[in-house]
């Protein structure tokens, strides 16, 4: 609306602003260099002995990690930049990590416990043949459809009705976190053909490539990365475009959105199920790295942690997503190792304390911080002009 009527009053139509500016693509560059290049080069020709080795444990800590951020874009991009609080992403992650999972699975062949050409779980089950739906899923291209298409056609029915009725707020969390319940007990059944309580384990494969070689991990990881950058870049040219300003505003005041002309409905639609695609390709990275995959994924936790870790770094700031995942889940892989026991009451606090203290995360308390600074630099620098003067 705005844009038409600037048209015919014959103004000029504000362009569109850049992706990046020069230090921010700097930031890209020196990331890319750091996983595609530095990273393998510490890991596989740093001899393991030495200062700078990059131990194996790093790799899978690190690839695991970067999963978690690609995630926590997803719920960036949904809560941050529309204001939809979703509880409902660990169920995204794990359907994601299931459809490549049943890939992994058919790869193992005939080196299970039983040497079946049935995965172990189902000839403990005393099942025959595969389900209907493990059709074609020894195809590797077939599985990296299923990874988009099961969490984004859930997403998008889900969606639909829900958007549809205006179904919004604590609401809408609640539901969405009810789904994840609910998939998480439907795959917790020994008869969904999923694996029950344990789900998947004990990969063997990828392409027929043993996974547990340090090639192999490093390849995941580099993977996981690259993703991770693509997702960065994707979610920045939405938030800076027509669609993510609409976004904002459907965030700030959707009301005002209908009265303009806007039907808010598709635009929450189409975010939130690119969203949980992401979610999806998250969780088939994170499979073949940590090497299993089972209904806990789908826990209400899960879901609760992926909304800390947004409100971390930053709410509404993609690079606070990235930067909330990583403190956090460091903070985890220390805690749950040092003090097991605390880390829910350590993750708790966290949560209270940057609710109270630190309401828009690390990145918004950086931002105010440099610009009081600066506000303090220039009025301190007008008494000293007006002297010189």
């Amino acid at each position: 609306m705005r844009d038409a009527t600037t048209a015919r009053a014959g103004l000029p139509l504000p362009g569109r602003p850049a992706l990046y500016g020069a230090r921010g693509w700097a930031g890209v560059a020196a990331a890319a260099g750091l996983i595609v290049f530095i990273a393998p080069l510490l890991n596989l020709a740093v001899p393991a002995g030495a200062a700078l080795h990059l131990s194996d444990y790093s790799v899978s800590l690190l690839g695991k990690i970067m999963c978690f951020a690609i995630l926590a874009l997803a719920m960036d991009l949904i809560w941050g930049y529309t204001g939809i609080l979703s509880l409902g992403h660990g169920a995204f992650f794990a359907l994601g990590g299931y459809a490549f999972g049943m890939y992994l699975m058919r790869q193992i062949g005939l080196d299970g416990v039983y040497k079946s050409p049935l995965p172990d779980f189902m000839v403990f089950l005393d099942w025959k043949a595969y389900p209907w739906y493990w059709s074609f899923t020894d195809h590797f291209w077939y599985a990296l459809l299923l990874v988009v298409l099961v969490p984004g056609v859930l997403a998008f029915v889900f969606g639909y009705f829900a958007f549809r009725s205006r179904i919004k707020g604590v609401y809408f969390s609640i539901i969405t976190q009810a789904m994840t319940f609910a998939f998480m007990l439907l795959f917790f059944r020994n008869d969904t053909g999923f694996g029950g309580n344990n789900g998947f384990t004990d990969f063997k494969r990828i392409l027929d490539i043993p996974i547990q070689t340090p090639q192999m991990r490093m390849t995941l990881f580099v993977i996981t990365g690259v993703v991770l950058i693509a997702t960065l870049l994707l979610a920045r040219f939405i938030v800076t475009s027509k669609f993510g300003r609409v976004l904002t505003a459907i965030r700030d005041a959707e009301s005002r959105v209908m009265f303009s002309g806007y039907d808010p409905l598709w635009y929450k639609l189409a975010i939130w199920t690119l969203s949980a695609v992401l979610a999806g390709i998250a969780g088939a990275l994170y499979v073949p790295q940590v090497g299993i995959i089972n209904p806990g994924e789908m826990s209400p936790a899960m879901s609760i942690e992926i909304a800390i870790w947004v409100a971390v770094g930053g709410r509404g700031s993609l690079v606070g997503a990235i930067l909330g995942a990583f403190l956090v889940n460091g903070a985890k892989s220390w805690f749950t190792v040092a003090f097991p026991e605390y880390w829910l009451f350590f993750l708790g606090a966290i949560f209270i304390a940057v609710t109270l203290y630190l309401p828009r995360g690390v990145v918004g308390a950086f931002a105010q911080w440099k610009a009081r600074s600066t506000s303090a630099k220039a009025a301190g620098s007008e008494p000293a002009q007006k002297a010189a003067a």
